[in-house]
């Protein structure tokens, strides 16, 4: 088999190229808030992935390049059926997704019949056909809070997330057992190094971590709740406990205050960076637009399948998407 030709695109202004590129094909970027800082600050819009999709829905464009990973371009094109969805690099997974198979997730749900299931939005197109309502981490609290105290709930695909619910609010959900491979790797031994060395610096944690991270959290949210905390703390250093180019959008916003990764097994945050969301780069977002591929196609049954779960969660908690506050730990 032939290897396939590699271009050299050396000699171009790609960021020149990229914004040409969007005029002409009428497109809008996103860029998911674990984006490279290049990636970020050309984005039309900047986010988390389910506030990033409804926004590109409301917008006249015909083309929408999404930054960030497969199940949030596709949730674009669940919104925007008639729009062209590009991912730069159809490789940028989730390992979230990864876990949990709709093969798998279908028989799982045949042996608990009298479950609904409430279903993580980073999950797969297939899985959300497979759910009764998709949760963001921002609207979870808000749509388990509506459910019956003896409503039996399967949650998944994120454990720690479902777990975290379960503390919360007393309830025994199933717990799918996936995990974010990203937010698992952070370390409680270097986490409580760094807290003694800056006292006063409260924590930040995505409910993606395992419990010995929230536990140690002064704030427990999304990406976007993380986010407001960061510009509303009183102090002048923080502690977050997520993917790590978050900090690019903080210290935009406040660069009077210190940001500091919450270290890794290896005592830094290098081994927090996903490295799905890496995959995409600004050569791959060049071509992407140039070519109009890679892009997200899906069967239209598939995509009102999905779509009717994502419904049931904006019709419950419309107004959680992009706030991302679940409160304090």
């Amino acid at each position: 088999m032939t290897a396939p030709i590699r271009e050299n695109l050396s000699g171009l202004d790609l960021r020149a190229e990229i914004d040409r590129l969007r005029k002409d094909r009428n497109a809008v970027i996103l860029a998911h808030y674990y984006q490279k800082p290049e990636i970020q600050d050309l984005a039309d819009f900047v986010g988390d992935s389910l506030e990033l999709s409804r926004k590109a829905a409301d917008t006249d464009a015909e083309v929408i390049a999404f930054c960030g990973v497969k199940f949030m371009a596709e949730t674009a094109k669940i919104l925007s059926p008639e729009k062209i969805v590009v991912l730069p690099d159809m490789d940028a997974g989730c390992s979230l997704e990864d876990s949990c198979p709709p093969e798998q997730f279908a028989r799982f749900r045949a042996q608990h019949p009298d479950h609904i299931a409430l279903t993580y939005i980073n999950c797969s197109a297939a899985v959300k056909a497979l759910s009764d309502i998709i949760v963001t981490s921002s609207s979870a609290e808000t749509i388990i809070g509506q459910l019956p105290a003896d409503q039996k709930i399967i949650f998944g695909p994120d454990r720690h997330l479902g777990g975290y619910m379960n503390r919360k609010f007393g309830r025994d959900m199933l717990l799918w057992p996936g995990v974010c491979i990203v937010h698992e790797a952070f370390s409680e031994t270097e986490l409580l190094k760094l807290k003694a060395q800056h006292p006063d610096a409260p924590v930040a944690a995505h409910p993606e971590c395992p419990p010995y991270i929230v536990d140690h959290a002064d704030y427990v949210g999304s990406t976007s709740g993380i986010l407001q905390f960061a510009k509303t703390f009183p102090g002048d250093t923080l502690i977050v406990a997520t993917e790590p180019h978050i900090i690019h959008q903080m210290e935009k916003a406040l660069p009077e205050k210190t940001f500091i990764g919450a270290p890794g097994a290896d005592g830094n945050c290098n081994c927090n960076i996903c490295p799905y969301m890496a995959l995409n780069t600004m050569e791959k977002l060049y071509l992407a637009l140039r070519d109009l591929q890679p892009r997200i196609e899906m069967d239209e049954e598939l995509r009102l399948g999905a779509k009717k779960s994502l419904d049931r969660m904006l019709e419950m908690a419309s107004g959680t998407v992009g706030k991302g506050d679940l409160g304090r730990a």
